[in-house]
């Protein structure tokens, strides 16, 4: 084991590595092979399911693992580590906390365990638009009251995973903004059956990106939602999926230390075993001053990330943490990324490295799932208490 990994806490050790070993069976030659085909690693995702991993943060009574968030992390953390790729599934854990939180006992009951069992998949979670972005509280996908339930027109871009989701978490306006006292309300979460929507007022459709991360765009109309999906309160949708957005920035910067250690260790060996001018070039403070830097920022960003788990699972308010974690988690791999590359030299761009399609792959953080500038302005009024800069 490389010292890069010697901050595991025990606690935790048996998880990762079962995660370590159920990953080994699906080495870099599985990753290129759907990556130039750009398709969905079903048999990855089928085996990750069996073996409990996607069902972590689903009560035991539900038939899930009942882990906490923190243990949550190190799964995904692990998994990227180990040169594989979480997006085709992470969704799936932070979704969880919406419906753990707020849904009702009926729907826990009634979904739950079929997720925990790999019957049915929740993978979709539908927010951002073409034209508010990152604006969330300006969506305009709306749900209309009808006598037995609800009818949705509207349309969510980066839908990642939607072809392959049985459940779509969706927020969609159920109040007019201009008609709301806060601006945070009028807001409502729905879950709907992808399976029975399809085709009758929900179109799918696929968008090719840079990286294999089998994102879409998906275009509602007329679609029928059942009353008893709507989850919680109506009105309060904004409130509920804020919790959820801090787990999906808590577990993103866990996959992120993860690619920021894989880039670690894949330089570190090369750099040893790499020979020029009859001397190995990690021999050179040129080339290991860069890759004790990418170490040195991926444990301080290692740290953070630990801390904010470790206050959303204390039931405190872990927003600030949770940003900070993903800013420092993104910059560590990103840095650890272009070193890598800058490393193997030319081999660096060769396919059969993994090295590009990793590169491409924690590229993305930087931009979603929220950009480093809206982190930034909110760490600058809610943490540092400057003017609202927007």
């Amino acid at each position: 084991m490389s010292k890069a990994r010697s901050s595991e806490h025990d606690d935790l050790a048996p998880i990762r590595e079962a995660v370590r070993a159920l990953c080994a069976d699906f080495p870099g030659e599985y990753w290129r092979a759907l990556d130039r085909e750009r398709e969905y690693p079903a048999e990855f995702v089928a085996a990750l399911t069996k073996a409990g991993f996607l069902a972590g943060l689903i009560p035991e009574q539900y038939g899930g693992s009942g882990l906490n968030l923190r243990a949550a992390a190190a799964i995904m953390e692990e998994i990227h580590a180990a040169g594989c790729n979480g997006a085709a599934c992470h969704a799936q854990m932070y979704t969880m906390g919406t419906i753990l939180r707020h849904g009702s006992d009926a729907q826990k009951k009634k979904y739950l365990p079929a997720i925990a069992k790999g019957e049915l998949r929740l993978q979709a979670f539908g927010v951002t638009e073409p034209t508010s972005g990152t604006d969330t509280l300006s969506l305009r996908t709306t749900a209309a009251r009808t006598n037995d339930g609800y009818v949705v027109n509207g349309q969510k871009i980066w839908t990642s995973r939607a072809e392959h989701s049985d459940l779509l978490l969706l927020l969609a306006r159920t109040t007019p903004k201009d008609e709301v006292k806060k601006r945070t309300e009028g807001l409502s979460v729905f879950l709907v059956d992808m399976r029975q929507a399809l085709g009758k007022g929900l179109t799918i459709r696929p968008i090719r990106t840079m990286m294999n991360h089998a994102t879409t765009e998906v275009f509602f109309d007329d679609m029928q939602v059942p009353a008893e999906n709507l989850i919680g309160e109506e009105g309060q949708g904004f409130r509920y999926i804020l919790s959820g957005m801090n787990a999906e920035r808590i577990l993103i910067a866990a996959e992120c230390i993860g690619d920021a250690k894989w880039f670690i260790a894949k330089a570190g060996a090369y750099a040893k075993e790499r020979v020029l001018f009859e001397r190995p070039i990690g021999q050179n403070q040129g080339v290991q001053f860069p890759i004790a830097r990418a170490y040195a920022q991926m444990r301080a960003a290692e740290l953070m990330v630990q801390e904010a788990a470790r206050k959303y699972d204390a039931g405190e308010d872990a927003g600030a943490e949770a940003n900070l974690a993903k800013l420092l988690a993104a910059d560590a791999s990103w840095f650890a990324a272009d070193m890598c590359v800058q490393t193997h030299g030319g081999f660096g761009f060769a396919e059969e490295y993994d090295i590009e399609r990793k590169f491409r792959e924690t590229r993305l953080y930087q931009v979603a799932p929220i950009s480093t500038n809206l982190i930034l302005s909110y760490l600058a009024e809610h943490v540092l208490g400057l003017p609202r800069s927007y």
